[in-house]
């Protein structure tokens, strides 16, 4: 179970244990996510109880989520209910946790309760996962009278700091591996009270930021930061006739804004990401296509601010190598390879955003003239000589093309044309190329078979062609894009095939139909989208309602016959593109549940 707000990600509650397991945050310097965790034996932050010398372990705990978000846990013992709550308030360089204790029984009770934890290791996380070699120091301080933890390589690389609002007992034990840890209260409750523990967690560059953060929010309250944050999520929030899709889409929602957006802890800029949670298997890297095209419209949707945000990052750290396949957060090539979607992933967001707000000024801003000529520029290379199509080296999966002429990649660039030519007044004349490219389409990527007529995968200008489909590009998607029309010949003659039984990657027979590819033989959660904004409403009603996913949270693929996550656990910016496709399509949505 994940939580998260705009700097700091707890991606790993246990939800058997209510264990954190690790921290995360991101870090310009170090080009990534840094992740600070536990062991298999004992997580990073652990809340406990006892009652004289004996340990209660937590058993059978219950767990909801206030705003669709926040996590809460409860569970009982024969005396005493314990509730839980792990907050981390919006717009705060931290987290909290907060535990309620009442006696039920008919006498006093005396125990002991509060957090105990172990720092095992800390990891640099892009993709893949290293472990960093500084030292890890824990000493009492006099900023918090209390325990501070630090990493050193020479010189400090960050610092995270509890404060409790009730007077504990902080004791630590260091060895040369690790740093074990306790964080205690002694109470007596007679029948019917209770008693409560708030503990702040700080993170900064070193102590006095660390405790100063811990201490900021302690100052401010746990009422103050609860309310707050339960207005933040409030204000963004959707409701379905359906309780659980509901739930589906905001979770999936501020999964989406905490874990693929961020604010490093370095510089204090905002960075986008495919994930700020470890356990997806490209974390904490940016792509053109998955920000834009997947994350970008829900959080539009949502947060215009925000939105604008995204976009200036984007046309200023990033715009010196767009359409590359993947880069760190601070613009550097991470993987080469050449993407058209990516490409053109910008110019569509663009527009996307003018549209949605009316807001032209941004157009003005030199890095985002720039960012568009950069676009043009290199659109011109990959361009054929003769034919106005345009080439890609890796298709929408990152995988390698079979010819190099993508049906969709070039709508997208069809499309491009005339957002800018929409845009810009001194590029009115790309409405006549995005012409060309539509009439280049319809007449080399259209083939038939059968005496029907349908869009081919891709193509290589010599006759050669493939029937395929990917869920990060569909052809699914040309109407919403405005290429064809649903009910166009073509189009449905297209999707009539690649949802046909006989094609490898329809999984149509199956319980969870949808459409999947070599990359994730699995139904994917991207198709799931792509049918919600191509009509087919009643279908994905009923796929949203049963799936399981990533414990409802958005994943690559899931298994076709249970709906439970197969690959790509934890996958922002789909969470992102399924919210946006839920949305567009609530009304029909909610017509199958008013049925």
């Amino acid at each position: 179970m994940p939580v998260g707000n705009q700097v700091v990600s707890l991606p790993q509650i246990q939800e058997t244990t209510a264990g954190i397991q690790d921290l995360t945050f991101l870090h310009m310097g170090y080009k990534g996510l840094i992740d600070i965790r536990g062991d298999e034996n004992e997580p990073l932050i652990h809340p406990f109880l006892q009652i004289g010398d004996t340990q209660i372990p937590f058993k059978s705990l219950v767990w909801n989520r206030l705003g669709n978000w926040i996590p809460c846990f409860s569970f009982q013992t024969e005396e005493l209910t314990l509730r839980g709550i792990i907050l981390t308030p919006v717009e705060e360089r931290g987290f909290l946790v907060k535990l309620e204790i009442t006696n039920r029984s008919s006498k006093p009770v005396n125990f002991t309760y509060g957090l105990c934890g172990r720092w095992a290791s800390s990891w640099h996380c892009v993709n893949e996962d290293k472990m960093l070699s500084g030292e890890k120091h824990c000493y009492q301080s006099k900023w918090n009278h209390g325990i501070v933890f630090d990493m050193r390589c020479g010189t400090p690389m960050f610092a995270f700091a509890p404060m409790a609002d009730q007077e504990c007992k902080s004791t630590f034990e260091t060895t040369k591996d690790m740093v074990d840890y306790r964080l205690a209260r002694s109470e007596s409750l007679a029948t019917g009270q209770n008693c409560s523990l708030t503990v702040y967690w700080g993170i900064g560059f070193e102590e006095v930021a660390a405790v100063t953060s811990a201490k900021e929010m302690l100052r401010q309250g746990y009422d103050y930061e609860l309310s707050r944050t339960l207005k933040w999520l409030d204000e963004r929030a959707l409701k379905f006739k359906d309780e659980k899709l509901t739930r589906l889409y905001n979770t999936n929602l501020f999964f989406c804004i905490f874990f693929s957006t961020g604010i490093t802890l370095d510089t204090e800029e905002l960075v986008l990401v495919t994930s700020r949670s470890p356990r997806y298997y490209v974390s904490a890297a940016y792509w053109d296509r998955d920000s834009l095209l997947w994350s970008f419209p829900a959080v539009l949707d949502a947060d215009h601010n925000l939105a604008y945000d995204m976009l200036l990052y984007v046309f200023g750290r990033q715009q010196r190598n767009f359409g590359i396949h993947s880069r760190y957060i601070d613009g550097t090539v991470l993987e080469p390879g050449f993407e058209l979607d990516e490409l053109m992933a910008p110019v569509l967001a663009l527009e996307r955003y003018v549209d949605s707000t009316g807001d032209r000024s941004i157009l003005k801003k030199p890095d985002v003239r720039d960012g568009v000529s950069r676009i043009l520029d290199c659109l011109k290379k990959h361009r054929h000589a003769a034919v106005a199509l345009y080439n890609t080296f890796l298709q929408p999966t990152d995988d390698e093309h079979v010819y190099p002429y993508l049906t969709y990649d070039n709508v997208l660039v069809w499309k491009g044309m005339r957002a800018l030519a929409h845009l810009y007044p001194d590029y009115r004349e790309l409405e006549q190329t995005a012409q060309k490219i539509k009439s280049a389409i319809e007449m080399y990527c259209v083939k038939e078979e059968n005496g029907k007529r349908f869009y081919a995968w891709s193509v290589d200008l010599n006759g050669n062609y493939d029937i395929y489909d990917e869920p990060p590009g569909s052809l699914q998607l040309l109407p919403y894009i405005g290429f064809c029309t649903v009910d166009d010949e073509v189009y449905q003659n297209t999707v009539n095939m690649i949802r046909s039984p006989r094609y490898q990657y329809s999984f149509s027979e199956s319980r969870f139909a949808e459409i999947g590819c070599p990359h994730a033989p699995h139904p994917w959660i991207l198709s799931v989208a792509n049918s919600l904004l191509c009509g087919r409403a009643a279908h994905c009603a009923k796929f949203l309602h049963d799936v399981k996913m990533d414990d409802l949270i958005a994943c690559e693929s899931v298994d076709e016959n249970t709906g439970e996550c197969t690959t790509g656990a934890a996958f922002a910016t789909c969470a992102g593109f399924l919210c946006h496709a839920m949305k567009e399509s609530k009304e029909g949505l909610d017509q199958v549940y008013e049925e």
